[in-house]
């Protein structure tokens, strides 16, 4: 079975901006792939080249293993929840998504009545008076009704309360543990870090990481929070330590070092010490994604660079 998503070299220019650049990435069948960066970063403009909706400008992009542009149909195979929602506002919600029925096929009606309780989808309607939340709601119904074997999300908790959010959580890893493949892109990283079996962060339009959550964590810093039992202490004998990427003292009796490397030189030099306490909570996803976007933008020395044409 050919992979769900193929983009080869992927590029997009807009004049002299570009977009994309040589961008690798592969979504196998049945797994879930964050794609995580900031606004900015390309992720859009990389899934609408994706779909075939927009054409790149080098590069290559297969779909189920075929060109979305010259074959159009794949594209009901899968479903599609976009940042940038447009409706119809003339239409009911009701309308809008018979509407959709009607263009794609192919929808689980039972399904799509289940979505619409779960989620809190008021039919009756009008679309111009929803809020974006109740907007968004409308969109996820339409991108699932239909039990797509791909699912490409776009920031697709984006307005919802925290309830709903945690609902169509559910329902996606219900999704996807019945073998739906997921593309899901989100500035939610705890909803990432969830449902994910691997991830891609993408910055200025170019693959800065590829892996497991825990391969991403691995290649974080680690910080430590060491409290002495007196003090204060001139932390200069820890920020001259090889390994020492920043320390901190927050309080005079207590350093926060972050650490690259093996830390038994830290260790080390900690033992010279009376402690109190020492801590080192395991690095979440969000502190791992953001030691790609530090002020100078780049990423910790322990973190390597992803391998060219490896995203996968």
């Amino acid at each position: 079975m050919p992979p769900m998503i193929q983009c080869t070299n992927l590029t997009k220019r807009f004049g002299s901006f570009t977009a994309v650049d040589d961008l690798d990435l592969t979504l196998e069948a049945g797994t879930v792939l964050g794609f995580l960066g900031p606004n900015g970063a390309g992720k859009s403009t990389t899934i609408r080249m994706m779909l075939g909706l927009s054409a790149p400008s080098a590069g290559t992009v297969r779909l189920f293993g075929e060109d979305p542009l010259r074959n159009r149909h794949v594209r009901a195979r899968v479903g599609y929840s976009p940042g940038e929602l447009r409706l119809d506002d003339r239409l009911t919600v009701a309308s809008t998504l018979k509407s959709w029925g009607k263009l794609r096929g192919g929808v689980d009606r039972g399904f799509r009545d289940e979505l619409v309780e779960r989620l809190g989808v008021q039919t009756d309607r009008h679309v111009r008076g929803l809020s974006t939340g109740n907007r968004r709601k409308v969109a996820l119904v339409g991108a699932l009704m239909s039990r797509p074997e791909l699912l490409v999300l776009d920031e697709p908790t984006n307005g919802l309360d925290p309830l709903v959010q945690n609902e169509f959580m559910s329902i996606l890893a219900e999704l996807t543990a019945s073998g739906t493949s997921v593309l899901l892109s989100s500035h939610i990283l705890s909803e990432v870090e969830r449902i994910a079996d691997r991830i891609v962060v993408i910055r200025g339009g170019v693959a800065v990481a590829d892996g497991t959550t825990n391969q991403l964590r691995q290649g974080t810093a680690q910080v430590y929070r060491a409290v002495f039992t007196d003090g204060p202490y001139d932390h200069s004998a820890f920020a001259d330590l090889a390994g020492a990427v920043s320390v901190e003292s927050p309080r005079p009796r207590e350093l926060h070092i972050r650490w690259s490397g093996p830390p038994r030189p830290l260790l080390a030099k900690l033992a010279e010490y009376e402690l109190e306490s020492l801590t080192a909570p395991e690095p979440d996803l969000e502190t791992s994604f953001m030691s790609y976007y530090r002020t100078a933008q780049t990423p910790d020395a322990a973190v390597p660079a992803p391998t060219r044409r490896s995203t996968r």
